[in-house]
């Protein structure tokens, strides 16, 4: 964890700081050490776990005892469908994990995976009422998103595409207009198969990027948990550096005056 502190900060949630804008998930690995070894190529400091899908009193090493100390663990709300399920989660969460911090799911739609809005933001409300720091997942709605921002979120995270679909970044005006006008951290989350995906989600102004099969599934998890990394600082920097603006025509880069023969 010292090691973290010494990074540059270039992500902000909830008052901590972090040297990657990279989250990643935990789920759907060949096995643990290729879990273990992606997670350690992507530089991420912030890891999910699914605390519906944790054995926290198994006799054998836990995933939260592999993870807990190298990482700032993000449990998630996955599986819940109304807002009920997903405060007593998170609050199993807290109990058991010691942590404020939630990942916010509440799926309307098992074919899509989309989010329900109604229980989502009555979760939310509940759950920033309750003193946790919300990570809201929800469908790329920048009146959504706003709403969850104004409410109190630590963070937005919109889908890409649908859940695992490695269909990148379906409507990149929408994410763009997001960053735009909400004032708590974005994080893309969901969609993303390669890395120029997720390099695209940083120069449209997302904070981060959460993602999980894109690597997971990968035919070589550890080599693409390493694409990803170099992916995010090139989105970062290249938004920073800020882009030529689109032209329609062409424009020579170098001068045509003083050319031979002129």
């Amino acid at each position: 964890m010292a090691d973290m502190m010494e990074a540059e900060a270039v992500l902000s949630i909830a008052g901590e700081r972090f040297g990657s804008a990279l989250m990643v998930g935990t789920a759907g690995y060949p096995n643990r050490q290729v879990m273990l070894d992606a997670l350690a190529a992507s530089g991420a400091e912030i890891a999910t776990v699914s605390i519906r899908r944790l054995d926290l009193a198994g006799p054998s090493e836990s995933l939260i005892d592999l993870l807990a100390g190298r990482y700032r663990l993000l449990p998630n709300t996955a599986g819940c469908a109304t807002a009920r399920d997903a405060v007593l989660t998170a609050e199993l969460a807290r109990e058991a994990l010691g942590t404020s911090w939630v990942k916010l799911e509440v799926v309307g739609d098992r074919e899509t995976l989309y989010p329900d809005v109604e229980q989502l933001l009555k979760a939310a409300s509940d759950l920033v009422a309750g003193g946790f720091s919300v990570l809201a997942y929800c469908n790329d709605d920048p009146v959504t998103c706003e709403k969850l921002g104004d409410m109190g979120c630590a963070a937005v995270m919109p889908l890409g595409a649908p859940i695992g679909s490695g269909l990148g970044i379906l409507n990149p005006y929408n994410i763009e207009t997001i960053c735009r006008r909400v004032g708590a951290p974005v994080i893309l989350d969901a969609g993303i198969g390669t890395a120029s995906e997720a390099a695209l989600a940083m120069e449209l102004g997302c904070a981060g990027v959460l993602l999980n099969t894109a690597i997971a599934r990968a035919d070589d998890p550890v080599t693409m948990a390493a694409a990803m990394r170099l992916a995010i600082d090139a989105g970062r920097l290249a938004k920073q550096a800020g882009r030529i603006p689109v032209r329609r025509r062409a424009e020579a880069s170098s001068p045509e005056l003083g050319l031979i023969g002129s």
